[in-house]
């Protein structure tokens, strides 16, 4: 284990194969006046495989920056999933694990096939309420709802509903935005058909899009094409805005907390990328 402790610690100082990745996460604060004065780092190893002489192990990064910004300190989290190979005591290979996407109809009506008849949703939203809940389940998951490999858009929606959001549509999943242990709407669990939700709804959970994220509160919802391709990628919640007023947001899938809004410090990020700033309410 002394060898393997060894290796990890070197891997994170070599930046092999994470495009820089510290080297982006300085320059993200560097660009606000923010600096990082402590990095803790905790791997979880998590699962095993061996097949002959090969083993492949899988394991989480939790790691930890104290962040201080003017006068004002926080903890910024994320973690981070990796694969090695080993084989006759060796390190064959060792890199992050991709994520993917989840895939739904490029575009989708969010009134489509809605009986006039029905009683429009009214709601008042809870930003506490939908903050607490982010903050409770950023790195954990509610065994209320179903676990997605790619969980961003089903985090973001189980905040919302925390919020006090209604849901309407079931059960035709092109329809509204909604979830059961069966079913669901792509709207719910989809980035891009969420994005499109929120801009597109006149009934119940709304999105009022603005211009810029210091116009977001503790509560709103951030969306990414990080290609630039019109293909949204990633949703995320913001709880908090740091000492210049720009958001903090909490996330799923590379699980994180408090991670400056912007994601300039990811792998998935690229000049191309677009945003959309959703103020919710009704």
């Amino acid at each position: 284990m002394e060898k393997l402790k060894d290796y990890w610690l070197d891997f994170l100082q070599d930046e092999r194969g994470e495009e820089n990745w510290w080297d982006k996460k300085k320059d993200c604060c560097e660009k606000r006046d923010a600096k990082i004065v402590r990095v803790e780092g905790k791997g979880h190893l998590f699962r095993k495989f061996q097949y002959e002489n090969q083993i492949m192990y899988e394991y989480k990064l939790h790691l930890s920056y104290l962040i201080r910004q003017k006068e004002k300190m926080y903890m910024e989290e994320e973690v981070i999933p990796y694969t090695f190979k080993m084989k006759n005591g060796a390190i064959l290979e060792h890199k992050r694990v991709e994520n993917k996407k989840l895939e739904a109809p490029t575009s989708i009506a969010p009134n489509a096939n809605r009986n006039p008849d029905e009683e429009r949703l009214r709601f008042s939203y809870d930003r506490l309420a939908a903050v607490q809940y982010a903050e409770r389940w950023w790195n954990s998951y509610n065994p209320d709802f179903r676990k997605f490999e790619v969980d961003c858009t089903n985090y973001v929606s189980q905040c919302l509903l925390a919020g006090g959001a209604p849901m309407r549509g079931a059960p035709v999943r092109e329809r509204g935005w909604w979830y059961n242990q069966d079913n669901w709407s792509f709207s719910w669990a989809v980035a891009h058909s969420l994005r499109w939700y929120l801009s597109g709804s006149t009934d119940g959970l709304q999105g009022k899009e603005v211009s810029s994220a210091e116009e977001l509160a503790p509560g709103d919802v951030i969306c990414y094409d990080f290609q630039g391709d019109g293909r949204w990628d990633h949703n995320t919640i913001v709880v908090t805005k740091d000492a210049a007023g720009m958001p903090l947001v909490n996330a799923h899938t590379s699980n994180s907390r408090n991670r400056y809004w912007s994601y300039e410090d990811s792998t998935a990020w690229t000049p191309n990328i677009q945003y959309k700033f959703f103020r919710i309410g009704s």
